[in-house]
């Protein structure tokens, strides 16, 4: 079977990233682009070869199996309801809402029709951090104390659509939830803030940088900073009773990049270079594979990673009410 896919939204990361990953995977085809701006669709159509068309006309098309949503993140919930409600499985730009009430409704949604529903974080899909799960689960760091998480990056152009509140901007959702996310990969979804803060924007009223605190049930502390308006960064560190361990360009490596996996104990250091790995491609192999294998949202493994998703959202919340607090 070949998943036949339709583009809603010609934006940046997916003409980039996503587009080029799915157009070269051997199980995946794509008929169609969607966008407000029919210039804009009829140049993406040009570029990747299939059609150019309207919003509502792809979510109508009997060619299209499955829709990659790549609009803001405060129009992912309405248009996602109406892309599961046409029957089509749902590839989602991360964040998946901008509210823990949004990403159930897809939840639900998805569930009453049995689709396909991923919240497009390509990062887990990399190898790095399933041999850093090895390591920590093997006992190399000892007992895990800590994790530390960050995502910051510099200032974006002043039109940029992560400065609008109304599109769902902020640096919580933009860069915030891949600490998180990363956090709950490692650590578990049982996780509860103690404490944040956020740095808003006057002008604009988005946070534009933040502090998280976590815990765990194990009681394994987990902090996350993130933001956009800082030098380049994208990390995390997991401290041990034995060992630490630091993972660079955690997030969004090049394909061709080769992580190196620092461990540090009292008297002794190493590095563990892994293999260079594509998780854009290898996000799509795996969305196109549980298409393709009947997998909708009540089989076990999506519904694991839909109660991720809601998780991911709640802590999202949670961090916006501890910041509220402190600014009061």
């Amino acid at each position: 079977m070949t998943v036949r896919f339709g583009i809603l939204g010609c934006s940046s990361v997916a003409r980039r990233r996503s587009i080029p990953a799915l157009v070269a995977h051997p199980g995946a085809t794509l008929a169609a682009v969607a966008s407000r701006d029919p210039e804009k669709a009829k140049a993406f159509a040009a570029e990747f070869g299939c059609d150019a068309t309207g919003y509502d006309e792809l979510l109508a098309r009997d060619d299209v199996d499955a829709v990659y949503l790549p609009l803001p993140t405060a129009l992912h919930v309405p248009w996602g309801l109406k892309v599961l409600a046409a029957g089509k499985h749902l590839l989602l730009e991360k964040p998946s809402a901008t509210s823990a009430d949004g990403a159930r409704e897809l939840v639900r949604a998805a569930t009453e029709r049995d689709l396909v529903l991923r919240e497009n974080f390509t990062f887990p899909h990399h190898a790095q951090h399933a041999t850093v799960a090895r390591l920590l689960a093997e006992g190399r760091l000892g007992q895990l104390r800590s994790f530390s998480g960050a995502f910051c990056f510099p200032p974006l152009p002043a039109t940029d659509i992560r400065y609008d509140a109304g599109l769902g901007g902020g640096s919580l959702l933009d860069a915030g939830v891949y600490p998180i996310r990363a956090a709950q990969l490692l650590l578990g979804d049982d996780l509860t803030v103690a404490g944040s803060s956020l740095r808003v924007d006057g002008r604009t009223g988005v946070d534009v940088a933040g502090h998280a605190l976590l815990v765990s049930t194990a009681g394994v502390l987990a902090d996350v900073k993130f933001g956009f308006e800082h030098t380049y960064g994208a990390s995390y560190t997991l401290w041990g009773s034995a060992a630490r361990l630091t993972v660079d360009k955690a997030f969004t490596p090049v394909a061709t990049w080769q992580p190196v996996l620092r461990i540090e104990e009292q008297d002794h250091s190493e590095e563990l270079v892994l293999p260079a790995g594509d998780q854009w491609s290898a996000a799509i192999a795996s969305f196109t594979a549980a298409v393709t294998a009947g997998h909708g949202a009540g089989h076990p493994a999506e519904a694991a990673g839909l109660r991720s998703m809601v998780r991911t959202m709640e802590l999202v919340e949670d961090v916006i009410r501890a910041a509220k607090r402190v600014a009061a």
